[in-house]
């Protein structure tokens, strides 16, 4: 009898009770002594990753009873629904997403040709749909016994990450080890967060590598979390456990819009538009060769002074990320006096030109703070090709059509002060602190070059060249030549940053920019 009192037709209890079984089986995954073993040391495993990731009850999961076709080395006995991956879509903070979760208790999470069906399948639901695509990935790279029906499933998914890019945010978070071609769609995508302690990524493992170059190196130094976010800068977020990996994971979300045809989301805040910040008229030193914190403008001046970071132990020269203004999200680019002076070199240049790609691509604003004495000299930079990585930097901020609005708070010298958003490269609103340096060089290079000779020839060099250093100090090391050239809109008092800014959003926001007619740009990569 069901519950209304109707009699229920006993071939539909059966077909029920079938899909029941089927269901509970898709859930074990690898089974219960592999899905403990997989939580030593504190992991999640892959349905658990998606429910601390979506909002609850949200998910939806989709192809869960496919399984491989493979028949070679006796796999057709060893089937298990879903194949490894489990994928679908739910909400994030109300947004849709959708979420693919590799199970490493299944084939080590291994991909087949039906795994990477099913990935494809959500990556063109995403697309289609407009919404952001988030990959947990935890692989130990193509299933062998599947061949070249594995790795044409790689090459199925990197091509639906390309085609995706700049359509639609990707995030990927390293859950796991991955080798080999599960490392490669990752680095395609927009953001990577990885697992200290659990999670690596490497192209050939260390032991292929002791074979081949013998070097001797732990699976942590060639390619953990810490490796990846502080060396090659190929992890954007290195998170303590897989929990916090996901949240953060939900942070970030709250920043962006759902596809390029969309507005970041905009959010209320109790942080007046109109706050005057007097701690920002102390941050700069009187010396301009005294180092500072940039972070303290950015704090002072955004919205409740949150900044989500990216690339945060990266290239620490120059610092990315995410911040409000009156609620409306902007991507942040700052050059960071403490680090190597706040020079540019060749991770800098790499690390913000791939942000302002990124906020470009999906219609988040850009401000710039700039205090940046040039691009760092030195024959490793030289022979590393600092010229074409510092032209990333510049093209892509020329390419650029959001709003962009720069301010210089102290150096802006050479070369260095045409890459940072200057009006030169169609930023929108350029202002500057009383105490910006806009020149070729600084004073004391710029007077050992000019007057040579009439150092040279003094009866007292020292006292000369200091004299024609403060002179020149007096003329060109300030804001007021490039304000009267149009290159500086306004010199602004410090504490008015905040409200500068936000009037200058509120003033571009329905800014219209157009690239000429083209199949896309060459960047110098």
């Amino acid at each position: 009898m069901s519950m209304n009192g109707e009699t229920t037709n006993p071939n539909i209890q059966l077909k029920l009770l079938e899909l029941q079984q089927k269901n509970e089986a898709a859930y074990r995954g690898g089974g219960a002594d592999r899905i403990t073993k997989h939580k030593q040391g504190g992991r999640l495993t892959a349905r658990e990753r998606i429910d601390v990731l979506l909002d609850p009850g949200t998910f939806v999961e989709l192809d869960r009873f496919a399984t491989h076709r493979c028949t070679n080395f006796e796999m057709e006995k060893n089937k298990v629904p879903g194949d490894g991956v489990i994928t679908g879509f739910g909400r994030v903070n109300g947004k849709v997403v959708y979420v693919y979760s590799q199970d490493f208790t299944v084939f080590g999470g291994s991909l087949s040709g039906t795994q990477a069906k099913k990935i494809c399948k959500l990556l063109d639901l995403a697309v289609k749909n407009g919404c952001p695509v988030i990959g947990l990935n935890d692989s130990g790279g193509a299933r062998i016994q599947e061949g070249v029906e594995a790795l044409g499933g790689y090459a199925d998914i990197f091509l639906r990450n390309t085609l995706a890019s700049g359509v639609v945010p990707q995030i990927s978070a390293i859950m796991g080890p991955c080798a080999g071609g599960a490392v490669y769609s990752p680095s395609i995508t927009d953001f990577i967060f990885m697992v200290k302690d659990t999670s690596y990524m490497f192209v050939t493992g260390p032991d292929v590598i002791k074979a081949v170059t013998h070097e001797d190196v732990t699976k942590e130094t060639l390619g953990g979390a810490l490796t990846h976010a502080t060396k090659s800068g190929v992890a954007h977020f290195a998170a303590d456990t897989d929990k916090q990996c996901l949240l953060l994971i939900r942070e970030l979300l709250n920043f962006l819009p759902g596809n390029n045809n969309d507005d970041p989301p905009t959010i209320e805040t109790n942080d007046s538009p109109d706050r005057i910040e007097e701690k920002l008229n102390s941050v700069i030193p009187d010396s301009p060769k005294k180092p500072y914190n940039m972070k303290d403008i950015i704090k002072y001046t955004v919205d409740e002074g949150y900044f989500l970071e990216i690339h945060e132990f990266y290239a620490q020269n120059v610092i990315v990320g995410f911040s409000r203004f009156n609620g409306r999200p902007v991507g942040i680019v700052a050059n960071q006096p403490s680090v190597l002076a706040g020079c540019l070199n060749i991770d800098a240049s790499k690390k913000a030109a791939r942000f302002v790609r990124f906020c470009d691509a999906f219609n988040i604003p850009l401000i710039t703070f700039v205090d940046v004495p040039g691009f760092l000299p030195g024959t490793d930079q030289e022979w590393n090709g600092i010229i074409t990585h510092g032209a990333k930097l510049l093209y892509a901020y020329a390419e650029a059509t959001v709003p962009k609005i720069t301010i210089i708070t102290r150096k802006a010298y050479g070369g260095a002060y045409d890459v940072m958003a200057s009006k030169h490269l169609r930023a929108d609103i350029n202002l500057a602190y009383p105490s910006a340096e806009i020149a070729v060089m600084g004073a004391d290079g710029a007077v050992n070059i000019i007057f040579r000779d009439k150092i040279k020839n003094s009866k007292d060099p020292n006292k000369e060249r200091a004299a024609l250093t403060e002179d020149y100090q007096k003329t060109f090391a300030n804001p007021y030549r490039a304000a009267e050239l149009g290159y500086i809109d306004e010199v602004i008092e410090p504490s008015l940053t905040r409200k500068r800014i936000i009037e200058s959003l509120e003033m571009l926001k329905n800014k219209r920019d157009w690239m000429p007619p083209k199949k896309h740009g060459n960047i110098p990569l």
